[in-house]
């Protein structure tokens, strides 16, 4: 086994080596509307001008500005999708659906609203000015503009965007495989009988969630008993995935194995212990191109970890611009103690507060690192770095979204 790192590194200096370390996955060419969650790998470019055509914003009348105000003949109607037979003459009208193409000879739309239409002849009181109520070709994205950049991760509108854009298929790195294991003699599956001392398995289905919410596909592997065999096979079998994940086994106890049989097992381990509460003796290494997290066994230690170390790297190894935790800014909306060695992520209720306060972060009762239940309450992670002066209520603070 390596060397164990000899002081704890900031969050910041191990999220930059775990991303020193993470390969972009293979591209694939995936049909649009099964794009979403995935993150584009090339740039998304408009296959035709969007709008294509020049269309129109209103239901109304398509003109010719100079001929109003004034008396028109309506000579024909336009559907969306069945544009005019003709161009628009002089001193003539033709209704028009929103959407449907504005003749050649038009370039104006006069709401229905806004005219006295009386027998196929239409009255309009006031100057219409040109370009009125039109869409004109291209006024959202020109053909061969990027409509998405690459490193984006695919929501709605964006899937709608390059849909509306014209393209089928879009490149996206593959979705990384990922292998989930819990171990720990004590654990048993949720609803069976717990005799004394055990408890019930909830780090394999927190990580698989929060996997798959990152665009992984997971396999959650059987928990494993603190027993060496049993690590070996379970975790051999973990290190077929582009990322291993685990909880428990990684302090210094004498049932902490995974890092050993890591060891055993090829794995370079790149550091191990983080200046993070919770979730300090959290490990890192490598095998290959595949990466291998080592979480703690307490649930928040593996729902901060996950957060702060593992998610940024799942995104990474799909091509995303920006995989590091969005950290937004708010307000304290209760006094919190620092700690003096390290920094701490603090589970909080969002509040919007008072006019110019902005969001408030309300901290959570019970800061242990076992509290899975009051965490189920949190929607948001404040970070208190580390430091001997307590924050007042209403100190600025960065919080993460959770």
């Amino acid at each position: 086994m390596a060397a164990p790192t000899k002081r704890l590194l900031s969050i910041e200096e191990a999220q930059q080596l775990v991303l020193d370390r993470v390969e972009r996955l293979p591209l694939e060419s995936v049909p649009v509307g099964e794009a979403a969650g995935r993150v584009l790998g090339e740039p998304g470019r408009a296959a035709v001008d969007l709008p294509p055509f020049d269309s129109s914003a209103m239901d109304g009348f398509a003109v010719r500005a100079g001929d109003t105000p004034g008396r028109l003949p309506v000579s024909v109607r336009i559907a969306a999708g069945s544009p005019a037979p003709r161009a628009l003459d002089p001193e003539e009208a033709m209704g028009i659906a929103t959407g449907g193409v504005v003749p050649p000879g038009a370039d104006a739309v006069v709401p229905l609203e806004y005219v006295v239409d009386n027998d196929n002849t239409i009255e309009i009181a006031d100057p219409v000015p040109p370009g009125a109520n039109i869409r004109p070709a291209g006024g959202d994205i020109r053909r061969g503009e990027v409509v998405v950049g690459a490193g984006m991760r695919l929501g709605a509108s964006q899937i709608a965007a390059l849909a509306a854009a014209g393209l089928a298929e879009v490149q996206t790195a593959r979705r990384p495989r990922a292998a989930v294991l819990a171990t720990g003699s004590e654990l048993r599956a949720p609803g069976e009988r717990l005799e004394p001392g055990q408890i019930y398995e909830a780090n394999g289905l927190l990580l698989a969630a929060q996997l798959e919410s990152a665009g992984a596909e997971v396999e959650r592997l059987s928990s494993v008993a603190d027993d060496e065999d049993a690590h070996r096979e379970a975790l051999g079998h973990g290190l077929l995935a582009d990322l291993l994940v685990t909880s428990g086994g990684v302090s210094v106890g004498p049932h902490d194995l995974v890092r050993t049989v890591l060891a055993e097992l090829g794995v370079e381990e790149v550091f191990w212990g983080v200046a993070v509460k919770p979730g300090k003796p959290i490990s890192f290494g490598t095998l290959g191109h595949r990466l291998v997290f080592g979480l703690p066994g307490n649930p928040v230690s593996v729902l901060v970890g996950f957060e702060l170390f593992v998610r940024p790297a799942v995104l990474a190894l799909q091509g995303a611009a920006e995989p590091l935790p969005h950290f937004e800014r708010g307000r304290l909306g209760a006094a919190l103690e620092p700690n003096p060695g390290r920094d701490e992520l603090v589970r909080a209720r969002l509040s919007n507060g008072n006019e110019g306060v902005g969001v408030l972060l309300e901290p959570l009762p019970g800061r242990e690192s076992h509290m899975i239940a009051r965490a189920a309450a949190a929607d948001a992670l404040v970070l208190v770095r580390r430091g001997t002066e307590q924050l007042a209520v209403g100190a600025p603070i960065e919080f993460l979204r959770i």
